[in-house]
């Protein structure tokens, strides 16, 4: 399980999703033209206006087409990644290119998507279902969230050289945190996001726990779909590569034995899928149930305990995303999400073992 959270963890800090893993939380130092923050008392925007904004964001998210460098702040690192979103017609493509550390990139056409680490010369090759917890985009947002959120209006910014509108998404319960973003005046694209540390009486007054942005960024350019095409058709491309080839099946969360008992408020399943995950040389099974809330993901992992593998029981935070590790019987059940660690435990203590 350790080699796959290490992944998760790469991955939740390429996105938004993942977003996940360290033991240690670090503050972020303030972020020059960063807007004031809202407050407690400032007015959420009307119900229709919300839900135009929200609809503009989500839609620039999967249909512009963009070009860019982001930079990720979390637990004190700054990394960058180059990246690329383009649509044409009912396809997708989308590449990230790390720029920092160890070299990474990842490719997406629909719903096939390469992980490739040169320098070890390995190749990651899946079929996921669901949207992957990185993003080309530093958030995207489910006009749903405004179930569970207040959008309110703090003005106008400059990133990446575009004019934004500067939004807070308030939570109205303790069990998520405040996201402030700044989208693009002209076309909707989030541009940056801030997940907010949650402060004493739950407001929106506290430091930045990780931050994503485009430092530089190209809206509208023309699709460049062969920079994805070119490595996922080329059968040699991976010559000499180590290619695994992780299975991915979707399920039932009660046909797996499991129960969710009691729901943690706000959050509706979003995929149930057994993965075949490579760990210590095998192929270790791995049950993942995705929820969400529209603008946050909390994923479970469930697997057969192993003494050799897991430990001890673990609980950490680093940035916005929390870890919670803990035997359950014969399982090893891991929590993962951008959300407190509450909230963490409430998915934790519904989760129920029950006989197919």
């Amino acid at each position: 399980m350790e080699a796959l959270l290490r992944r998760r963890r790469t991955e939740w800090t390429r996105r938004a999703w993942l977003p996940m893993l360290a033991l240690a939380s670090c503050l972020l130092p303030p972020v020059a033209g960063a807007a004031p923050d809202a407050g407690p008392d400032a007015a959420a925007l009307p119900a229709a206006e919300a839900r135009v904004w929200l609809t503009r964001i989500r839609s620039a998210a999967s249909g512009a087409n963009y070009q860019g460098t982001m930079v990720f702040s979390i637990g004190g690192t700054v990394s960058s990644s180059r990246v690329g979103h383009y649509a044409v017609g009912d396809q997708t493509y989308e590449h990230l290119e790390a720029l920092d550390g160890r070299q990474q990139r990842i490719l997406r056409h629909n719903d096939a998507v390469h992980t490739l680490w040169p320098q070890s010369r390995v190749a990651v090759i899946e079929k996921r279902e669901t949207r992957a917890a990185w993003s080309t985009t530093p958030q995207q947002v489910d006009p749903q969230a405004l179930e569970l959120y207040d959008l309110r209006r703090e003005g106008m910014a400059r990133v990446a050289g575009r004019d934004a509108a500067v939004f807070i998404l308030q939570p109205r319960d303790a069990l998520r945190y405040p996201q402030r973003l700044w989208a693009d005046e002209a076309t909707g694209l989030v541009l940056r996001a801030d997940v907010i540390g949650l402060s004493e009486g739950g407001t929106a007054a506290a430091p930045v726990l990780e931050s994503t942005q485009f430092s530089e960024v190209a809206i509208g350019v023309k699709p460049r779909p062969e920079v994805v095409l070119q490595d996922l058709r080329n059968p040699r491309s991976l010559d000499g590569w180590r290619v695994v080839r992780p299975q991915q099946h979707r399920t039932e969360l009660a046909a797996e034995g499991w129960v969710l008992q009691r729901p943690v408020a706000g959050f509706q399943l979003a995929a149930c899928v057994r993965r075949g995950m490579e760990t210590a040389g095998d192929q270790a099974p791995v049950l993942q149930v995705v929820f969400t809330d529209g603008l946050t993901h909390v994923s479970l992992f469930i697997e057969p305990y192993q003494a050799q593998r897991h430990r001890s029981e673990l609980r950490a935070q680093q940035g916005a995303t929390g870890t919670l590790m803990q035997r359950r019987g014969e399982y090893w059940v891991t929590v993962v999400g951008d959300v407190p660690v509450p909230a963490l435990k409430l998915f934790a203590e519904a989760l129920d073992r029950r006989r197919p």
